[in-house]
């Protein structure tokens, strides 16, 4: 059932790549000298890095806003609606993460436009955030309810600085998710931003959902591994990479855009 990804898309094997907002007005590293009107032309110069680089789609999320929530406030949902709203790409798809609060992206995604999000629907955490309980089914049916339905749900089953509180294996809570909570993607990620998990771990849940839905590297791809992690994954969605120096606070750097691109072209044989 991949097939929804290159309809999406317009390829195989995509490659989403992350818009990141500096932090929003009300988190502790928010800049009010910047104020919103410089976020969005810090982003819009990004922005052009990325589309010029020829990635084949946009992931907008509030990377800036550490320490992380698990409910955002208001602002939050006000300042990326505008922004996403002025920067969304009009010739490839994009999507709406927000780091934590499931309920946003959808919200946020249904005002703009967006055709996926990408959250952490299913699960029990110890976290950064404290205990991290989840709630697919209140999710959904709030996606339903406000008439999102289209918009496509990407599952986080290894979320970043959390672990999970539990015996099954990730194959098993993978598979769960795609059959009990309806996940449209699995997604696989490291242990932070920028972070390579295991080709194995990969490896375990595209064997476990087999082809029920597409599995995509979440975190930690690079010019130097991608063409080994697309050879297990469906694709790919990257950030830190993508920046000057490969670290996840600076601006895109076109030519990392470009050599990433190169490799994945190479991954799909052309």
């Amino acid at each position: 059932m991949t097939d929804f990804l290159k309809d999406l898309f317009g390829v195989s094997k995509p490659v989403i790549a992350m818009a990141h907002f500096p932090p929003l007005p009300g988190t502790p590293l928010y800049d009010a000298k910047l104020g919103v009107d410089g976020m969005l032309e810090s982003m819009r110069e990004d922005m052009k890095k990325l589309l010029a680089g020829g990635v084949d789609g946009i992931l907008f999320c509030n990377e800036g806003d550490r320490p992380y929530a698990l409910k955002a406030d208001l602002e939050a949902a006000a300042v990326m609606a505008r922004v996403i709203t002025e920067l969304r790409p009009t010739d490839r798809p994009f999507g709406v993460d927000f780091l934590w609060d499931a309920r946003l992206p959808i919200a946020v995604g249904l005002a703009t436009g967006a055709s996926f999000v990408r959250e952490v629907f299913t699960g029990v955490y110890e976290s950064d955030m404290g205990l991290w309980s989840t709630d697919a089914a209140a999710t959904l049916r709030y996606r339903h309810n406000i008439g999102a339905d289209h918009i496509r749900l990407f599952y986080n089953v290894t979320p970043e600085f959390a672990s999970f509180l539990g015996m099954r294996s990730l194959g098993e809570r993978a598979k769960s998710a795609v059959i009990s909570s309806l996940a449209d993607v699995i997604l696989v990620s490291g242990m932070a931003a920028g972070t390579e998990p295991k080709l194995d771990t990969l490896k375990e849940v595209k064997d476990a959902v087999g082809h029920m839905v597409p599995v995509l590297l979440n975190t930690g791809g690079k010019a130097e591994n991608i063409r080994q992690y697309l050879s297990v994954a469906d694709g790919v969605i990257v950030g830190s990479s993508l920046k000057v120096d490969g670290y996840t606070w600076n601006p895109v750097d076109e030519k990392r855009v470009k050599a990433f691109m190169a490799e994945v072209k190479k991954a799909r044989g052309r």
